[in-house]
Formats: C-alpha cells, sequence, structure tokens
C-alpha cells in the first residue's frame, strides 16, 4: 500500500513549508511529508522583498524573530515610467533576506516542528476516491501543491499554464551597494512597458538588483531576450553591475486564481498567485500555504464530525482565498489592463507625490492585499485623463 500521511506538501519554497508549518502549528499529531526536489539551502531566483504583511504571516506561523537579524529597509522610491519620482518612508518597513537563506530557515523550522522533510521529485499523480497518490506509493489524504511557475503537480491534475498575456520574464543578480543604503528603488521604463528595474538592498553591502517585463513585450523586442533584459538592466541601474544573473518565469495574477482539483490545493506561484502590478509573490504564497493547510485541517475534522460532504478541502480553501483576497486581486487585474498605459502609472505615481496617504496606499496594493477607494481611482483617472488631453495631436 505504500507510505501513507494526512497532508503531502510538494514544494518547499515559502508556500509549502507555510501550508506544512500551518498544519503541524494547528495538529501536531498530523503526518505531513514535505517535499522538494532540491536539497536546502538552494538559490531561487527571486527579488528576495519580504513586505511587512509578510512577516504578518510568519507571526501567525509562530516564527515572529525568523528574520530579524536583517535589517529592516523603511524607504521606498519608485520612479514612474515618464520620469516622475516619488520617495518616502513606508507605514511599515520591509526587508530583504535572500531566498537561500529565508527558504532553508523555513523548512528547517518545519522540520523542527515534526514534519517530514524529504528530497524527491513528483514525476506521477493519481486521485483515488478519498486518497492522492504520488509515484505510485505516497499516499495523502490530501496534497498542496507549491512546486512553483513551472508546477509538475498542476500540469498532472490537468489545469494550465498562465497564459502568455499574463507572464512575465525577469531576470535577478546582485550588486554592491554602500552598506548605509536602505532605500528599496523600483525604476521603471517607458520602452516596452510594462517593465521596470529594481535594487533593493540586504543591509551587507550587496543588493538584490534585477530587470523584469512582460513575454510579449519582450519577444517584440526583436532581440535576443537575455540581451535584452540583460542591457536594460544595466543601463537603468548604471552605477550597480550585476553579478549572477538568472532569469525566472512569473505567472501573473489573473484575479481568479486556479485554486486545484479534487484534494490537490495549490498554493504560491503553482496557483499564479503574484501580484501583476509588481511581481510581488512571497506574501501570495506564505498566505495562500497557511491558508491551504488550514482548509485541509478543518475539512478533516469536519469529515469526522459530518461525513464526506464536510470533508472537501478545495472548497474550503477556495472560500478562504475568496475571503482573504477576492477584492484585492479583483483590484490589481484591473489596475494591470489600466497600467498598460505608462500615462495611468504616470498620473498614479504623480498623486501619491503630492499625498502620503496615497503612496501608502499603493504600497498596500502593490506588496499586500489593499485595494482602491472609488475617489482615489476617480482622482487618478481625472489626472490621467488631462494629461492625455494635452498630448500633441497628430496629423
Amino acid at each position: 500500500m505504500g507510505e501513507e500521511w494526512d497532508l503531502a506538501v510538494v514544494g518547499a519554497g515559502p508556500a509549502g513549508s507555510a501550508a506544512a508549518l500551518r498544519a503541524v502549528q494547528l495538529r501536531p499529531d498530523l503526518r505531513v511529508v514535505l517535499l522538494d526536489r532540491a536539497g536546502f539551502p538552494r538559490d531561487k531566483p527571486c527579488g528576495d522583498g519580504i513586505a511587512a504583511h509578510g512577516r504578518d504571516e510568519l507571526d501567525r506561523l509562530g516564527l515572529p524573530g525568523l528574520i530579524d537579524d536583517y535589517r529592516p529597509t523603511p524607504r521606498l522610491t519608485v520612479v514612474s515610467p515618464g520620469g516622475l519620482r516619488v520617495s518616502a518612508e513606508a507605514a511599515r518597513p520591509n526587508h530583504v533576506v535572500p531566498r537561500r537563506v529565508f527558504d532553508a530557515r523555513l523548512v528547517a523550522a518545519a522540520g523542527a516542528r515534526g514534519v517530514e522533510v524529504r528530497r524527491h521529485r513528483v514525476r506521477e499523480l493519481a486521485q483515488d476516491g478519498s486518497w492522492v497518490v504520488l509515484d505510485g506509493r505516497l499516499r495523502a489524504r490530501a496534497v498542496v501543491a507549491a512546486d512553483g511557475a513551472y508546477s509538475a503537480v498542476r500540469r498532472l491534475i490537468g489545469l494550465p499554464a498562465a497564459g502568455e498575456r499574463h507572464t512575465a520574464l525577469a531576470v535577478r543578480g546582485y550588486a554592491d551597494v554602500p552598506e548605509a543604503d536602505d532605500v528599496q528603488l523600483i525604476a521603471m521604463q517607458r520602452a516596452g512597458w510594462p517593465a521596470y528595474a529594481w535594487s533593493f538592498p540586504i543591509g551587507d553591502g550587496t543588493a538584490n538588483v534585477g530587470f523584469g517585463m512582460l513575454l510579449p513585450r519582450l519577444r517584440a523586442a526583436g532581440a535576443p531576450g537575455r540581451q535584452v533584459l540583460h542591457g536594460w538592466l544595466a543601463e537603468l541601474l548604471p552605477d550597480r553591475p550585476a553579478r549572477d544573473l538568472r532569469a525566472h518565469h512569473l505567472p501573473l495574477s489573473t484575479g481568479r486564481p486556479a485554486p486545484g482539483r479534487g484534494r490537490v490545493l495549490l498554493a504560491g506561484d503553482a496557483a499564479g498567485l503574484i501580484n501583476p502590478l509588481t511581481g510581488e509573490g512571497i506574501y501570495y504564497a506564505l498566505l495562500s500555504g497557511r491558508l491551504a493547510a488550514e482548509a485541509v485541517v478543518e475539512a478533516a475534522e469536519g469529515a469526522s464530525a459530518g461525513g464526506a460532504a464536510a470533508g472537501d478541502p478545495l472548497a474550503r480553501y477556495r472560500a478562504k482565498l475568496r475571503g482573504a483576497l477576492g477584492r484585492h486581486l479583483r483590484t490589481t487585474d484591473v489596475l494591470a489592463r489600466l497600467a498598460q498605459s505608462p500615462g495611468f502609472i504616470d498620473a498614479a505615481i504623480a498623486t501619491a507625490a503630492r499625498r502620503k496617504e496615497v503612496f501608502d496606499l499603493l504600497v498596500e496594493v502593490g506588496l499586500g492585499a489593499g485595494t482602491v477607494p472609488a475617489p482615489l481611482a476617480l482622482a487618478v483617472g481625472l489626472r490621467w485623463l488631462r494629461g492625455t488631453a494635452r498630448l500633441p495631436r497628430r496629423g
């Protein structure tokens, strides 16, 4: 019959580790296995930024001091496609922690709580009644798939990957910066828009730097992707030559994440949970992993109390995602469509430069679960339209 588990988690990044941690936090007696094809620590191309909202999730997981040895980055500077600049102190500071460190700490914490951490690549999956069978020998009551943008589990359960127009490609590296640098920088570019470079200082004299853009715009650039990404990164951050450059795909949220199928729940990048405005994904990963685990635990308890109908983890997970992120994801989906015009972003940044509360709200939308009040949306829209009306007419 093979091994039997209450929960199998595939992928040990932030989403998968959060799911494993939350499951045994709620039910220490659960048999939980955490699978990943890689050993830890391992590098993961990413911006390495952990917003304050991510710190909140660590608190909920019982890990409030996990990254306390990393210096916070309190200030954020954003340069719009048209060159407008806003710089302010965030309402709550962010952190920058290399994924090699952050992910390994999460995995170690899961192991310390009794989760079985195992190096394993999932190649086969079958759903058999109340069981999910992995590779013919691992049987689990439920599976949380958190195996990233290229999720094998998502493919095995028959759910498609993100379409090209909802996919971005980014390149990430590291650069030397003054140790005193504590400002996160986002420098947007009109050419190939939506596109931007970033520099996120870690606090040790290095910064995570990178450049990303939508895949269709990259293909339209008419040059090899490596040449485009590396070239624009160097152009936008000329004083921060990058090393250790690695590229990665970002399946951006469409506002309607596919939460899974049957007794398999998708979390993090595997569910396409990446903010389409900023590319932020760690907060979504921690949140969705936690919610998936809660759904599995509650479904198991419901099945014991009320029969099989009460034991559907996917229905519970879908409801939890809708409650936590529904309005926010719809907001980012609409804003991402409007942001196809660089003038809209110019108008938003111009408004944020004049009003600190707008700056803080944009941070909430870009890094957390914020939404945009109708009066603010109207104000930005009117500024955008006025700017459009002032453009010279052709012909």
